[in-house]
Protein backbone atom coordinates (compact mmCIF):
# COMPACT_ATOMS: atom_id res chain seq x y z
CA UNK A 1 0.00 0.00 0.00
CA UNK A 2 1.55 3.53 -0.77
CA UNK A 3 1.53 5.74 2.10
CA UNK A 4 1.79 9.53 0.87
CA UNK A 5 3.60 11.50 4.00
CA UNK A 6 1.05 13.76 5.92
CA UNK A 7 3.67 17.32 5.87
CA UNK A 8 1.54 18.68 8.52
CA UNK A 9 3.38 15.58 11.14
CA UNK A 10 6.45 16.26 9.55
CA UNK A 11 6.47 12.61 8.08
CA UNK A 12 9.72 12.00 6.47
CA UNK A 13 10.26 8.13 6.09
CA UNK A 14 13.22 6.51 6.18
CA UNK A 15 13.26 3.93 3.05
CA UNK A 16 17.32 2.96 2.73
CA UNK A 17 16.88 -0.73 3.78
CA UNK A 18 20.50 -0.84 4.41
CA UNK A 19 20.42 2.28 6.79
CA UNK A 20 17.69 0.33 8.74
CA UNK A 21 19.59 -2.73 9.38
CA UNK A 22 22.43 -0.25 10.03
CA UNK A 23 19.92 1.84 12.71
CA UNK A 24 19.39 -1.67 14.18
CA UNK A 25 22.68 -3.03 14.77
CA UNK A 26 24.47 0.54 16.28
CA UNK A 27 21.70 0.15 18.95
CA UNK A 28 22.95 -3.35 20.46
CA UNK A 29 19.59 -3.92 21.34
CA UNK A 30 18.63 -7.40 23.54
CA UNK A 31 15.92 -9.74 23.77
CA UNK A 32 15.82 -8.49 27.34
CA UNK A 33 15.13 -4.75 26.36
CA UNK A 34 12.16 -2.86 26.49
CA UNK A 35 11.68 -0.26 23.73
CA UNK A 36 9.87 2.47 23.29
CA UNK A 37 9.48 3.85 19.37
CA UNK A 38 8.47 7.07 18.38
CA UNK A 39 7.00 7.66 15.46
CA UNK A 40 6.05 4.35 13.82
CA UNK A 41 4.98 5.16 10.61
CA UNK A 42 4.99 2.92 8.41
CA UNK A 43 6.78 0.04 10.42
CA UNK A 44 9.39 -0.59 8.64
CA UNK A 45 11.67 -0.57 11.52
CA UNK A 46 9.43 -2.04 13.94
CA UNK A 47 9.51 -4.60 12.30
CA UNK A 48 13.15 -5.28 12.92
CA UNK A 49 12.49 -4.52 16.57
CA UNK A 50 10.08 -6.92 16.93
CA UNK A 51 12.79 -9.59 15.96
CA UNK A 52 15.27 -8.34 18.26
CA UNK A 53 13.72 -6.66 21.35
CA UNK A 54 11.75 -8.23 24.06
CA UNK A 55 8.71 -5.93 24.14
CA UNK A 56 8.29 -3.13 21.90
CA UNK A 57 5.97 -0.44 22.67
CA UNK A 58 5.34 1.45 18.80
CA UNK A 59 3.59 5.17 19.29
CA UNK A 60 2.67 6.65 16.26
CA UNK A 61 0.78 9.84 15.99
CA UNK A 62 -1.34 9.91 12.91
CA UNK A 63 -4.28 7.46 13.64
CA UNK A 64 -4.32 6.01 9.69
CA UNK A 65 -1.04 4.81 9.96
CA UNK A 66 -1.46 3.75 13.78
CA UNK A 67 -4.40 1.66 12.50
CA UNK A 68 -2.23 -0.16 9.73
CA UNK A 69 0.05 -0.65 11.95
CA UNK A 70 -1.86 -2.72 14.92
CA UNK A 71 -3.43 -4.58 11.15
CA UNK A 72 0.05 -5.67 10.60
CA UNK A 73 1.41 -6.69 13.88
CA UNK A 74 -1.75 -8.07 15.39
CA UNK A 75 0.28 -11.22 15.36
CA UNK A 76 3.32 -10.27 17.24
CA UNK A 77 2.71 -10.81 20.87
CA UNK A 78 5.72 -8.89 21.64
CA UNK A 79 4.32 -5.55 20.33
CA UNK A 80 2.06 -3.04 21.52
CA UNK A 81 0.88 0.00 18.99
CA UNK A 82 -0.11 2.85 20.86
CA UNK A 83 -1.61 6.14 18.96
CA UNK A 84 -0.42 9.08 20.37
CA UNK A 85 1.47 12.01 20.57
CA UNK A 86 5.03 11.50 21.93
CA UNK A 87 4.97 15.33 23.80
CA UNK A 88 2.01 14.20 25.90
CA UNK A 89 2.75 10.94 26.73
CA UNK A 90 3.05 9.86 30.63
CA UNK A 91 6.19 7.61 30.25
CA UNK A 92 6.92 7.63 33.93
CA UNK A 93 3.26 6.88 34.24
CA UNK A 94 2.92 4.09 31.31
CA UNK A 95 6.18 2.74 32.58
CA UNK A 96 5.16 2.70 36.39
CA UNK A 97 5.64 -1.18 37.03
CA UNK A 98 8.64 -1.67 34.83
CA UNK A 99 11.48 -2.59 36.68
CA UNK A 100 14.11 -2.04 34.21
CA UNK A 101 14.74 0.85 32.30
CA UNK A 102 13.41 1.65 28.98
CA UNK A 103 15.30 2.29 25.78
CA UNK A 104 13.66 4.72 23.49
CA UNK A 105 14.61 4.97 19.32
CA UNK A 106 12.30 7.58 17.14
CA UNK A 107 12.82 8.80 13.45
CA UNK A 108 11.12 12.44 14.96
CA UNK A 109 9.82 15.14 13.06
CA UNK A 110 12.75 17.96 12.90
CA UNK A 111 10.52 20.55 13.77
CA UNK A 112 9.86 19.43 17.54
CA UNK A 113 12.94 17.68 17.87
CA UNK A 114 14.21 19.84 20.87
CA UNK A 115 11.14 20.12 22.54
CA UNK A 116 10.61 15.52 22.36
CA UNK A 117 14.02 15.41 24.25
CA UNK A 118 13.61 17.92 26.71
CA UNK A 119 9.95 15.80 27.14
CA UNK A 120 11.75 13.02 27.19
CA UNK A 121 14.54 13.95 30.51
CA UNK A 122 12.07 15.18 32.20
CA UNK A 123 11.62 10.89 32.83
CA UNK A 124 15.26 10.37 32.47
CA UNK A 125 14.63 7.96 35.89
CA UNK A 126 12.84 5.42 33.55
CA UNK A 127 15.52 6.22 30.29
CA UNK A 128 18.51 3.85 29.65
CA UNK A 129 19.58 4.83 26.36
CA UNK A 130 17.85 7.45 23.79
CA UNK A 131 18.34 6.79 20.28
CA UNK A 132 17.47 9.62 17.64
CA UNK A 133 17.44 10.51 13.84
CA UNK A 134 17.84 13.97 13.98
CA UNK A 135 18.81 17.01 11.45
CA UNK A 136 23.03 16.93 11.09
CA UNK A 137 23.42 20.75 11.86
CA UNK A 138 21.52 19.83 15.25
CA UNK A 139 23.22 17.01 16.10
CA UNK A 140 26.42 18.84 15.83
CA UNK A 141 25.24 21.80 18.31
CA UNK A 142 24.75 19.24 20.90
CA UNK A 143 27.52 17.41 20.55
CA UNK A 144 29.51 20.47 20.28
CA UNK A 145 32.06 21.45 22.89
CA UNK A 146 33.68 24.94 24.36
CA UNK A 147 35.26 27.12 21.98
CA UNK A 148 33.35 25.55 19.22
CA UNK A 149 30.94 27.72 16.81
CA UNK A 150 27.89 24.97 17.86
CA UNK A 151 28.15 24.94 21.33
CA UNK A 152 25.11 26.64 22.74
CA UNK A 153 23.02 26.89 26.18
CA UNK A 154 21.32 23.47 24.54
CA UNK A 155 24.36 21.91 24.26
CA UNK A 156 25.34 22.12 27.93
CA UNK A 157 21.89 21.13 28.47
CA UNK A 158 22.09 17.58 26.78
CA UNK A 159 25.75 17.62 28.28
CA UNK A 160 25.26 17.48 31.58
CA UNK A 161 22.20 15.00 31.53
CA UNK A 162 23.26 12.93 29.05
CA UNK A 163 26.55 11.74 26.90
CA UNK A 164 25.47 12.56 23.50
CA UNK A 165 27.39 11.00 20.36
CA UNK A 166 26.82 10.70 17.00
CA UNK A 167 27.11 6.96 15.68
CA UNK A 168 26.78 7.85 11.96
CA UNK A 169 25.25 10.44 9.01
CA UNK A 170 22.13 9.70 6.96
CA UNK A 171 22.62 11.27 3.48
CA UNK A 172 19.00 13.38 2.55
CA UNK A 173 17.98 10.67 0.18
CA UNK A 174 17.43 7.96 1.97
CA UNK A 175 14.21 9.49 2.61
CA UNK A 176 10.58 10.02 1.52
CA UNK A 177 9.64 12.45 1.04
CA UNK A 178 13.81 13.91 0.89
CA UNK A 179 14.30 16.39 3.33
CA UNK A 180 16.30 19.64 2.38
CA UNK A 181 19.03 18.46 4.79
CA UNK A 182 21.31 15.40 5.28
CA UNK A 183 20.60 13.34 9.22
CA UNK A 184 22.66 11.85 11.76
CA UNK A 185 21.76 9.22 14.43
CA UNK A 186 22.47 9.69 17.52
CA UNK A 187 22.72 8.40 20.85
CA UNK A 188 21.53 9.64 24.37
CA UNK A 189 23.45 7.62 26.82
CA UNK A 190 21.68 9.08 30.54
CA UNK A 191 24.52 9.41 32.94
CA UNK A 192 23.53 7.66 36.17
CA UNK A 193 25.09 11.65 37.91
CA UNK A 194 25.03 14.73 36.19
CA UNK A 195 27.92 15.70 34.52
CA UNK A 196 29.01 18.21 37.08
CA UNK A 197 28.10 19.22 40.49
CA UNK A 198 26.29 22.46 41.39
CA UNK A 199 24.66 23.33 45.10
CA UNK A 200 21.70 25.09 42.71
CA UNK A 201 21.13 23.40 39.66
CA UNK A 202 17.95 25.80 38.59
CA UNK A 203 20.37 28.66 38.70
CA UNK A 204 23.20 26.67 36.95
CA UNK A 205 20.47 26.52 34.16
CA UNK A 206 19.25 30.66 34.39
CA UNK A 207 23.12 31.49 34.51
CA UNK A 208 24.34 29.73 31.13
CA UNK A 209 21.16 30.62 29.41
CA UNK A 210 21.58 34.10 29.96
CA UNK A 211 25.41 33.90 29.05
CA UNK A 212 24.88 32.12 25.80
CA UNK A 213 21.66 34.74 25.25
CA UNK A 214 24.92 37.47 24.39
CA UNK A 215 27.53 35.01 23.51
CA UNK A 216 29.31 37.76 21.53
CA UNK A 217 30.01 39.63 24.20
CA UNK A 218 32.32 38.54 27.10
CA UNK A 219 31.10 36.91 29.97
CA UNK A 220 31.19 40.23 32.21
CA UNK A 221 29.18 41.74 29.96
CA UNK A 222 26.54 38.93 29.38
CA UNK A 223 25.69 38.29 32.93
CA UNK A 224 25.66 41.81 33.80
CA UNK A 225 22.09 41.74 35.53
CA UNK A 226 22.59 37.92 36.57
CA UNK A 227 26.15 38.10 38.44
CA UNK A 228 27.47 40.81 40.47
CA UNK A 229 31.07 41.91 39.32
CA UNK A 230 32.10 40.99 42.53
CA UNK A 231 31.15 37.34 42.26
CA UNK A 232 32.52 37.28 38.77
CA UNK A 233 35.90 38.72 39.87
CA UNK A 234 35.93 36.09 42.44
CA UNK A 235 35.49 33.59 40.05
CA UNK A 236 38.13 34.78 37.27
CA UNK A 237 40.34 34.94 40.50
CA UNK A 238 40.11 31.52 41.95
CA UNK A 239 40.05 29.32 38.43
CA UNK A 240 42.40 31.38 36.94
CA UNK A 241 39.99 32.41 34.31
CA UNK A 242 40.61 35.55 31.47
CA UNK A 243 37.99 38.58 32.07
CA UNK A 244 37.68 38.69 28.96
CA UNK A 245 36.43 35.57 28.15
CA UNK A 246 33.27 34.82 25.88
CA UNK A 247 30.58 32.24 27.31
CA UNK A 248 31.46 29.92 24.40
CA UNK A 249 35.24 29.56 25.58
CA UNK A 250 33.11 28.42 29.22
CA UNK A 251 32.80 24.30 30.03
CA UNK A 252 30.36 23.14 31.98
CA UNK A 253 32.84 22.58 34.82
CA UNK A 254 33.46 26.51 34.45
CA UNK A 255 29.44 27.18 34.57
CA UNK A 256 29.14 25.17 37.75
CA UNK A 257 31.92 26.61 39.68
CA UNK A 258 30.41 30.03 38.85
CA UNK A 259 27.34 29.18 39.87
CA UNK A 260 28.44 27.28 43.34
CA UNK A 261 30.39 31.13 44.03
Amino acid sequence: MHIKPKKGLGQNFLIDKNIQRKIIAACQFKSSNTVLEIGAGRGELTRLLADTVGRLFALEIDPFLSKILQDDFKGYPNIKIINGDILKFNLRRYFAKLKNKIKIIGNIPYYITTPIIEHLLKSRDKIDTIFLTVQKEFAKRITATSTSGDYSSFSCFLQYYTNPQILFSINKTCFRPMPKVDSSFLRLEIRQKAAVITKNEKLFFQIIRSAFNKRRKTLRNSLRDRVSPEKLDKFFIKYGINRNIRPENLTLQDFANLTNI
